[in-house]
């Protein structure tokens, strides 16, 4: 079989804002049509805030911008756009007092992130949030929060992450007398007394307050915005010679991110992919190793579920030596990757009447074994077309074109019937411009197991770059299935489980 590599062009796919109108850029839906769905149209959001009293009025303040329009950086440059207000853009009130109030104790929070034990330092620092949401959603079931507002002080984003240290004259002692190398004795052979084998599981958890924070919420199912001071109020942090403390997108392009992504967590949508093809479900496989369990070599896998509707559904599958030996890229046994699929087609059928996908195409950045492969395919149904789809950025391949402008997002080269190299980042013409430094590099796309139309799975694939509802930008350079791989990964192993965790939307855990 002959077959001669071509170059095509892949439109700009459109959205699908209010009032069923489309558009390419979600700045443009929304300044015209406002969002698809809303939570609560005509209403309040009900937003919940937990922070320290100089976080709360903070945040009051910068929500009171927020309902005002706000000039672009540029009136004459189309990468920027007026921010109109929230309320004009969402067509729902986001009101400067918060539904519910929790206040952390400044000198408290300030105390335990300088514990010089990291992880119970940043064990400790969390549980003044998350103790403060759990509680509140227990006692007051009646008046559900839609999204939880954590404001944390600059001192937490600096002391509370991976490799962070205390300065030696500032750290103050552990309130634990316990080591990791003694909690991971404890956690292999259990001791008799319960009190130490409970304080070494806080070695379980990931040294990082916005993973822990957010997977430490997920049994209770709170929506949850982790929010820096400097970020709501950036005037009031400066360097002593009078510059910004922190280099920030300029006003107008942080209040349409920070609007975006918040209405989305609070339950709203702010568009959904114009070009529907219905009975499709694409799903990306996360790999990540795991350390919230004693067990050394552990990966969990998950898998992120995504429809044309926009609608992302997360699975936490099993944890286990998943990493292979030959070629240090993570598989999973026959028996895994069944019950993984069937997760996720379970879903599918609740959100459809019962019926199963038409097709379902799996992402991952790996070569898919044939251990797997024969999981996914005993695992769907027979009228459901399964498909693997191997996607990667390659710097090895780059094209260039004559006069001053790089290549176009969207253009594609199609190799093989089944290998293709996709650009999705380039010149776009609404924008003017392209949104980078280097030559743009593309994506390598390939078909590596199953059977489908390689221009459909580059079309499809360049539409889902425009579901990242955590920003409002024309386009991401990887798709949503695998844009949020590893934070996902991350999340789903940021704290040890003793249950089972159920599948949850995407909003719980960007």
């Amino acid at each position: 079989m002959s077959f001669n590599p071509t170059l095509i062009e892949i439109a700009e796919p459109e959205l699908l804002f209010g009032y069923g109108q489309r558009m390419e850029h979600p700045k443009d839906g929304l300044l015209l049509y406002g969002p698809l769905e809303s939570p609560r149209s005509g209403g309040n959001l009900r937003i919940g805030v937990v922070s320290t009293k100089e976080g709360l009025e903070r945040y009051s303040r910068c929500v009171a911008k927020l309902a005002k329009p706000i000039p672009p950086a540029r009136a004459d440059d189309p990468n920027h756009s007026l921010f109109p207000g929230f309320q004009a853009v969402f067509g729902v009130e986001w009101p400067a007092k918060p539904a519910a109030w929790i206040e952390i104790d400044k000198a408290e929070l300030g105390r335990a992130i300088l514990i010089g034990d990291r992880h119970q330092a940043i064990h400790k620092a969390v549980s003044l949030y998350s103790d403060a949401i759990a509680d509140h959603i227990r006692q007051d079931s009646e008046s559900p929060v839609d999204l939880w507002m954590a404001v944390v002080p600059e001192d937490v984003h600096k002391h509370c992450r991976p490799q962070s240290k205390i300065d030696k004259d500032k750290r103050g002692s552990s309130e634990v007398l316990m080591d990791k190398s003694a909690a991971t004795r404890l956690l292999r052979e259990p001791g008799l007394f319960e009190e130490d084998n409970k304080s070494a599981e806080i070695y379980l958890y990931e040294l990082d307050f916005h993973n822990q924070l957010k997977a430490r919420l997920l049994e209770h199912k709170a929506a949850v915005q982790v929010v820096r001071e400097t970020t709501l109020a950036p005037e009031d942090f400066k360097k002593e010679n009078g510059m910004p403390l922190r280099g920030l997108q300029d006003p107008a392009t942080l209040a349409w991110n920070l609007a975006n992504t918040c209405f989305f967590k609070a339950g709203g949508k702010p568009w959904q992919l114009g070009g529907s093809r219905p009975g499709v479900c694409y799903v990306g496989i996360v790999f990540k190793k795991d350390f919230s369990t004693h067990e050394a070599g552990n990966a969990c896998c998950g898998a992120q579920m995504f429809l044309d509707s926009g609608d992302g559904v997360v699975f936490r599958g099993a944890v286990g030596p998943w990493l292979t030996s030959t070629d240090h890229d993570f598989h999973l046994p026959k028996e895994k990757a069944k019950a993984l699929i069937a997760l996720v087609v379970d879903a599918y059928r609740k959100n459809h009447a019962g019926a199963a996908p038409r097709e379902l195409f799996i992402h991952g950045k790996t070569r898919f074994s044939a251990e797997e492969w024969e999981g996914f395919k005993e695992t769907v149904p027979a009228e459901t077309n399964v498909v693997c789809v191997r996607i990667r950025e390659d710097s090895g391949m780059k094209l260039y074109r004559h006069g001053t402008m790089n290549i176009a997002r969207g253009l594609g080269w199609v190799k093989s019937p089944w290998m293709a190299y996709l650009w999705t980042k380039g010149f776009v013409p609404r924008l003017q411009t392209y949104a980078g430094r280097e030559v743009p590099n593309p994506l390598s796309i390939e078909v590596c197991r199953g059977e489908a139309d390689i221009k459909q799975v580059m079309s499809d694939v360049l539409a889902l770059t425009k579901l990242n509802y955590n920003a409002c930008i024309y386009g991401d350079g990887v798709p949503v299935t695998l844009r949020f791989a590893d934070a996902v990964g991350e999340i789903l192993t940021a704290a040890p489980r003793k249950g089972e965790l159920p599948p949850l939307p995407f909003r719980y855990y960007i």
